[in-house]
């Protein structure tokens, strides 16, 4: 495309726009239907000019042009409860739904691969002494040790304070760094998955197993899941990036990223549920059964918000992005 021909002749529409989005007074009907027409053509040569051959100071231009013309047509919006309600039962689990073909399977090799550690662990005496003294891993592993004062080494509340902030930040990170390519998300699940092997490694290797899985499951199930979810999102952006489909790859990335910006803020409530579990039940003087049992129970329910109302939401053709109306204009592309 020759973008002086381009510019020469559609310069006339975006100065006559520019001149209705400064007029002072009421626009009369024929100047709204003007504006709203003129908003829509220049919104497509944002988006050919952006295609084809980007011009930084003209791109600058129309970015503005064409912001000022949708607040103008479409008016300032302000976020409402009902807006909430309908994020929490629509938009949050028909993202978690239609992202699920990332996250089960990261989930299951996850989980497989912290059990491959454990017993790794357990079952090679070399490998435990190289994690650290065997005074200090009796320590950590004896009745009343380190693993087990871990979740009532603080205040129950500070303890689920910190636990909630520490889990946002790294379901966060997957969905952030999962643009670059997925490398730093697979390194994430990595470590944790280390972790949480080495707990059952040294556990099982001091016959308390059992001890230690009634600590990790009431509040891990879920805890676990929301990292899954993150990590499967986060891959699936990095994805977008190598293998934009039939999209271009800046519409992929930009739909596929506010989806994953929803996601980082409902994963922050799944989280804030598991870590009030960490606080509140792990460290609780209830049986084993009834602590595992509430971690169960959570973890069913997230499962059945997921597939009842994300699957109902996605049939009703929900998809997790910003509505239609509130996205950026796009020109559509050739099969």
């Amino acid at each position: 495309m020759d973008l002086d021909v381009f510019v020469s002749a559609h310069r006339a529409e975006w100065d006559r726009l520019d001149h209705l989005l400064r007029r002072r007074r009421r626009l009369t009907g024929a100047e709204a239907d003007e504006l709203v027409a003129l908003y829509q053509r220049t919104a497509t040569h944002l988006s050919l000019i952006r295609s084809s051959t980007p011009d930084p100071q003209l791109l600058g231009r129309l970015t503005q042009l064409v912001a000022r013309a949708r607040n103008a047509v479409t008016g300032t919006r302000r976020a409402s409860w009902r807006d909430v309600t309908r994020f929490l039962t629509h938009g949050f689990p028909a993202a978690l739904y239609r992202t699920r073909h990332w996250w089960v399977p990261t989930a299951i090799v996850s989980t497989l691969a912290a059990a491959l550690i454990g017993w790794w662990i357990a079952t090679r005496p070399e490998v435990q002494a190289s994690i650290g003294a065997p005074a200090a891993l009796r320590e950590m592993t004896r009745p009343g040790g380190g693993y087990e004062t871990y979740y009532s080494s603080n205040p129950a509340a500070s303890f689920a304070a910190q636990v909630w902030t520490n889990n946002a930040q790294a379901a966060a990170l997957c969905l952030v760094l999962g643009a670059f390519l997925c490398v730093p998300v697979l390194w994430i699940l990595l470590t944790n998955m280390v972790n949480i092997g080495m707990g059952i490694g040294l556990m099982a290797s001091a016959g308390r197993l059992d001890v230690f899985l009634g600590l990790i499951i009431p509040h891990g199930l879920l805890e676990l899941t929301a990292v899954f979810v993150a990590a499967g999102t986060g891959l699936r952006l990095g994805w977008t990036v190598i293998d934009p489909g039939p999209r271009t790859r800046r519409a992929a990335l930009a739909e596929e990223g506010r989806a994953a910006l929803g996601m980082a803020i409902g994963l922050a409530l799944v989280l804030f549920v598991s870590g009030a579990i960490e606080g509140f039940v792990t460290p609780s003087g209830l049986p084993t059964w009834a602590r595992i049992g509430i971690g169960v129970a959570a973890e069913l329910l997230f499962l059945a918000y997921v597939y009842v109302l994300g699957r109902r939401a996605v049939r009703e053709g929900e998809t997790g992005d910003l509505d239609a109306d509130e996205r950026s204009a796009a020109v559509p592309l050739a099969a």
